[in-house]
């Protein structure tokens, strides 16, 4: 798990450096990226991966694709964000371009249906 938060930890340091507007942050005491004072990623330690906000269809099936991502569900009681997806640390290596697509994605886009 270590592992896992220093590389969220090097993602996140390279986007604040990259974006002016992307800032370090907590949300119901989860690690966090804002943009724009918008939660836009996370690292879920109960889930052990990284979240991201897609708010694009294809982005989110994209990243849905890789194994073992599933969607957030921070209830744990089946009441999923639809458009919030954990990647498991055992695919980090997927973190950095799907923070890229997070962090570049319109977040007022409200989920559909």
């Amino acid at each position: 798990m270590d592992d896992a938060r220093a590389r969220y930890d090097d993602i996140c340091d390279a986007l604040t450096a990259w974006r002016p507007d992307v800032r370090r942050s907590t949300v119901f005491g989860m690690p966090c990226l804002k943009r724009s004072g918008r939660v836009v990623a996370g690292f879920a330690r109960t889930e052990e991966g990284m979240v991201f906000k897609l708010t694009d269809p294809e982005a989110r099936a994209r990243a849905l694709a890789v194994p073992g991502a599933h969607l957030f569900d921070p209830s744990a009681r089946g009441e999923h964000f639809r458009q919030w997806v954990v990647v498991p640390a055992s695919s980090a290596d997927e973190w950095e371009s799907l923070a890229y697509e997070a962090v570049n994605q319109d977040h007022s886009l409200k989920p559909a249906g």
